[in-house]
């Protein structure tokens, strides 16, 4: 809940700024949202650049753990227990 108020005070301080500026918004609501989902992904390109400049791979469960999860929102579903049914088998 704490974060929808603090983007709802975010929108509110931009529209303020707006306001004083003398300016309307500058996007209708279909052409802000795409431009929002820019700023989403976009926001990725930091953490994949501080990986590369460290030398570590961006690999694709990399990608989709760390930046698909705070694009989409919906977290990963926690890893599947490892399958010990070698050990199991050769006990029998």
């Amino acid at each position: 809940m704490k974060f929808y108020l603090v983007s709802l005070a975010v929108g509110l301080l931009v529209g303020c700024i707006y306001a004083l500026l003398g300016v309307r918004s500058p996007a209708p609501p279909a052409i802000a949202l795409i431009g929002l989902f820019g700023m989403l992904v976009g926001e990725q390109a930091v953490p994949i650049a501080k990986r590369l400049i460290s030398g570590e791979p961006v690999t694709v469960s990399w990608f989709r753990s760390e930046c698909v999860t705070r694009i989409s929102g919906v977290t990963p579903p926690p890893p599947a227990p490892a399958d010990n049914k070698a050990g199991h088998d050769r006990a029998a």
